[in-house]
């Protein structure tokens, strides 16, 4: 039991390590940002955005022909870039949480349909990969786009659509860094003892997957709480400021 209360705590630590809040500093950098610097900041994203090269590492895993590396990274990035530009453009936004959720879940799906999944637990082929990493992309952009608005509303700055493509062209070169570095480390793995690394590895995002999932929807309630407890104050302050003026 107190290794669950252990694990738990970690959990909740790590949710506000990671946490959705936009720093003072992000958004003084962002104010006064320039198109070069909307690079940057795209690139910086996609490098330590744990969550898609968790869910990258997923889908490279198995492939070794160039071509169908090609593909599958293709769909993944026309899906991404989709949604990034056009929900920032036209301000469609969510929860960041709840979207961040759907990205944890993606990485789960990507580590069990490696375990072929589908066909031990539910007797059936997996649905098709490329369909579904198209579809996770979209998600994934939407991440991306939720995250640049919530700098941009912080900054309180309208983005043009030279920012906003200005950031998804770092996120594309953020991406490129990942996979030059992710590829090789993977090529590497393939050896005498391969299928043990694939199942430690896919069982791994698996997990992992399922502790940003927990961390993530901790993190929405969280914050929806947070969200009523400030008009619990006004209402309290509100009420206190009627009786005030009442008895004078």
């Amino acid at each position: 039991m107190n290794n669950i209360f252990k694990i738990i705590f970690t959990i909740i630590s790590i949710e506000y390590i990671f946490g959705h809040g936009v720093s003072e500093s992000t958004a003084n950098a962002m104010s006064s940002a320039s198109l070069m610097d909307f690079v940057y900041f795209g690139a910086e994203h996609m490098v330590t955005g744990y969550d898609h090269i968790l869910f990258l590492i997923g889908v490279l895993f198995f492939l070794t022909n160039y071509f169908d590396i090609l593909k599958f990274i293709t769909a993944f990035t026309i899906a991404h870039c989709l949604t990034l530009i056009f929900a920032t453009f036209f301000q469609i936004t969510a929860n960041a949480y709840l979207i961040d959720a759907i990205i944890a879940f993606s990485v789960i799906y990507k580590g069990f349909e490696n375990l072929d999944g589908f066909k031990k637990i539910f007797s059936t082929s997996a649905p098709n990969l490329l369909l579904m990493v198209f579809i996770f992309g979209l998600i994934h952009g939407f991440g991306l786009s939720t995250k640049l608005q919530e700098v941009a509303l912080a900054s309180n700055i309208n983005l043009t659509i030279s920012q906003i493509l200005s950031f998804n062209v770092g996120v594309e070169f953020g991406q490129i860094i990942v996979l030059v570095i992710m590829y090789p480390i993977l090529k590497m793995l393939r050896g005498n003892y391969f299928n043990f690394i694939s199942k430690v590895a896919n069982w791994s995002l698996v997990v992992l997957g399922f502790l940003l999932l927990v961390m993530q929807l901790n993190g929405y309630f969280h914050d929806v709480l947070h969200e009523d407890h400030p008009k619990e104050i006004h209402n309290h302050d509100h009420n206190h400021n009627h009786d005030h003026d009442h008895h004078h």
